[in-house]
């Protein structure tokens, strides 16, 4: 089955049809790095992930690009409240960032581009918008002709007209229409700059995503992809910048994930409910925040409760004891049933269910209850009295390749290195020399149930691992 994407631009479902075949080419919207992600930029940074690692299941080669916004007004009001230079602020961040995601459970991308880092590439493109009409200067600043753009608002499906009430021209601004925004800032004083055709200055937010994709992936990309907060005005003004630029198609898809509600109110910090992912991740396994994201589809909203989390953690729980249990029987297996053939071929239809669900607009959530239907099946098939070692490994590898996709590791047991266990027993040692016999027990329970089993001798304790 063609995998069908929810293309924001038609608002349906459509086939997906790449511009080469078997090569995927996607964007998606990175962080402004001024602090720790919160789990609403976490939710895009996983489901988009989980895009990428399901067109390489299905066999594309795929092309990632996520970037990075290092100099904004964010950024610069941050760095002077701190005290630090705005290149060690992103820095720090950035790595923060990286710290975050590899917790999730997400790749890198194949590229990170930096705003600061495509400066040349920025004022160039900027130059060819002023060229052509669809830009101007005013008083070392450049703005967008929003109106010179007969496109404009077919990714929101607003009117121009529409999109005229409300709009302001904000203190400062020297625009010559009330829509029309900032592709080059001259810079204040003090603040980090760049020289350029209009005078020291520094990029506009929207202006940077249209030139590194182009940059990276070509004049037009098969998915641009983020929040359904960047549809607009972020994404609407990418689109005019970048067709303006190259009288060509953007992108052929355009995705959004949902909101995050915490406790089923909006997440902002005026309400003093802001989750950083840093934080939380000290709170809860983060493959738990990640499973717990991708049960619910993308497209949706998502209600950060800890009822729901809870839930999550013990769905996880539950697949993960029964890939356990396979990996255990696989050390008793007496290869004597004959229920081989109709366990294969519910396996086969497991991963039937667990495509289509994927193909319809990536349903990780039906995909999801196709891994229960897996361990369901498994937990039945342990139920006989013998097994066979194909049907074990068959479901085993079936639950790691799933599991890869959705970037859930199953196989939770990590055995533990000698020095480790050589510190835990003069741990327990120390703990028993103290008369602290709840610790003591504790740590023979906690190496007792990763197969290491102790004695406990005159000449001290050894120790062996379990067959």
């Amino acid at each position: 089955m063609t995998i069908q994407i929810f293309n924001s631009l038609t608002r349906q479902k459509e086939p997906f049809v790449p511009l080469e075949e078997g090569k995927v080419k996607i964007y998606v919207c990175g962080p402004t790095v001024y602090n720790f992600i919160h789990i609403g930029n976490a939710r895009p940074v996983i489901v988009y992930d989980t895009v990428r690692r399901y067109f390489q299941y299905k066999g594309y080669e795929v092309k990632y690009v996520s970037n990075f916004t290092d100099v904004d007004d964010k950024i610069i009001k941050a760095a002077n409240e701190l005290g630090e230079e705005v290149f060690e602020l992103t820095e720090r961040f950035i790595n923060a960032y990286f710290e975050d995601i590899t917790a999730l459970g997400c790749k890198k991308a194949d590229v990170h581009p930096r705003v600061t880092n495509h400066m040349d590439d920025i004022i160039e493109f900027i130059n060819v918008l002023v060229e052509k009409g669809y830009a101007y200067e005013s008083q070392g600043d450049v703005y967008y002709r929003t109106r010179k753009f007969n496109g404009y608002g077919k990714l929101s499906h607003q009117s121009i007209d529409d999109l005229k009430v409300g709009a302001r021209i904000e203190a400062g601004e020297k625009k010559e229409d009330p829509l029309d925004f900032a592709l080059w800032k001259a810079a204040k004083p003090g603040e980090i700059h760049w020289s350029s055709p209009w005078g020291e200055g520094r990029p506009g937010w929207h202006i940077e995503c249209s030139v590194m994709a182009r940059e990276h992936l070509g004049d037009t990309i098969d998915i641009h992809a983020g929040g359904q907060d960047l549809t607009f005005p972020h994404h609407e003004n990418e689109i005019a910048q970048s067709e303006s630029y190259t009288g060509k198609t953007f992108a052929r898809y355009w995705m959004h994930n949902g909101y995050i509600n915490i406790d089923n109110e909006k997440m902002s910090k005026s309400l003093g409910n802001f989750v950083l992912v840093h934080d939380i991740r000290q709170q809860i396994d983060p493959e738990v925040l990640r499973f717990f994201m991708l049960s619910v589809h993308y497209r949706h909203p998502i209600n950060f409760a800890q009822d729901l989390v809870e839930s999550a953690k013990a769905g996880l729980e539950r697949l993960r004891t029964a890939y356990s249990n396979l990996k255990h029987r696989l050390k008793t297996t007496t290869d004597l049933t004959n229920q081989a053939d109709e366990y294969l071929v519910k396996i086969e239809e497991v991963k039937k269910q667990f495509e289509e669900a994927m193909d319809d607009d990536f349903n990780t959530s039906n995909a999801i209850s196709a891994l229960f239907e897996l361990a369901r099946n498994a937990n039945t098939y342990l139920n006989e009295s013998n097994t066979e070692e194909k049907v074990l490994l068959a479901f085993i590898e079936t639950f790691d390749i799933l599991g890869e996709v959705l970037g859930i590791q199953f196989n939770i047991e990590g055995e533990l290195l000698d020095a480790d266990i050589e510190a835990l027993i003069e741990e327990r040692n120390l703990a028993r020399k103290n008369r602290d016999f709840a610790r003591s027990d504790e740590i023979r329970d906690q190496l007792l149930s990763m197969d290491i089993v102790l004695e406990d001798t005159r000449q001290g304790t050894r120790w062996k691992r379990g067959s």
